[in-house]
């Protein structure tokens, strides 16, 4: 009599190779005891670093290069913001991803940005429902600060760096750079390169936090950084839940979409 082999049905899995490789990283990071445990972390601080060195000189160099290079009469225009944007954003990734790659040999995986495949309809549902946890997350986390930290202006308004949108173009210029272009970018840095370097070298809880207070400190207020603390938390929750960056991207641009509405049309 032939035993016939019966297959068992495979549970669905993040896309790509990411469940697989947070698996590995689980079993290194239950064998990591005392100074693998201390250089594991340190290398996750590194990383930090890295993201937030690159993120802020980038900004400064362009910025000192379009004052010199540019007649004083266009600074400041909604036109040369846009481009600024543009150019910073693309600098950026550049730099973070591509020199580690280059220099020191370290490949970045789509996996680890979380780019396999397209969104799915799995990514559209999680965005609002994310979006929605995450406002209420911030303003509870919002409203304890205030406590803690009664003399910080608390509504200072985000500086975005656009002012009088009258016409239709500046109107789709800003669109596009705040709504379209800040989420993807930030998204492919944040919650795409820093936390799939860190994921697959540490548990889920260390990594999360790292990517979610370094997403607050490079947005420079108490009051946007505790919020956007809030959205990144969930953002990586739904980076583990799906193995891409999707579902971020998405929540990101309802949120940045929502906010260009009430500063720019309201």
């Amino acid at each position: 009599m032939v035993n016939k082999k019966v297959s068992t049905p495979k549970a669905i899995t993040p896309r790509g190779r990411f469940s697989e490789l947070r698996e590995k990283a689980e079993k290194l990071s239950k064998k990591s005891k005392g100074w693998k445990a201390f250089f594991i972390g340190l290398y996750g601080v590194c990383l930090a670093a890295w993201v937030a060195l690159v993120f802020f000189v980038i900004q400064y160099v362009v910025a000192f290069l379009f004052v010199k290079l540019l007649p004083k009469s266009v600074l400041g225009t909604n036109a040369i913001n846009s481009i600024y944007q543009v150019v910073a954003y693309a600098l950026a990734l550049f730099v973070i991803i591509f020199v580690p790659w280059k220099v020191l040999k370290r490949k970045t995986t789509r996996d680890e940005l979380g780019m396999r495949g397209l969104p799915t309809w799995t990514d559209v549902l999680l965005a609002p429902i994310g979006f929605i946890v995450t406002l209420f997350l911030g303003g509870a986390l919002t409203y304890i600060m205030m406590a803690f930290l009664p003399e910080i202006n608390w509504q200072q308004a985000q500086e975005v760096g656009y002012h009088g949108l009258y016409r239709a173009s500046d109107f789709a210029a800003a669109f596009i750079c705040l709504v379209v272009l800040a989420p993807l970018c930030e998204e492919i840095i944040f919650r795409g390169w820093l936390y799939g370097k860190l994921r697959f070298r540490m548990p889920a809880v260390p990594a999360i936090l790292i990517t979610s207070v370094l997403f607050g400190l490079v947005h420079g207020q108490w009051n946007v950084g505790v919020t956007v603390f809030a959205m990144s938390l969930g953002m990586c929750v739904m980076r583990e839940l799906t193995g891409t960056i999707w579902s971020g991207v998405l929540l990101h641009m309802i949120k940045n979409g929502i906010a260009f509405y009430f500063l720019f049309v309201v």
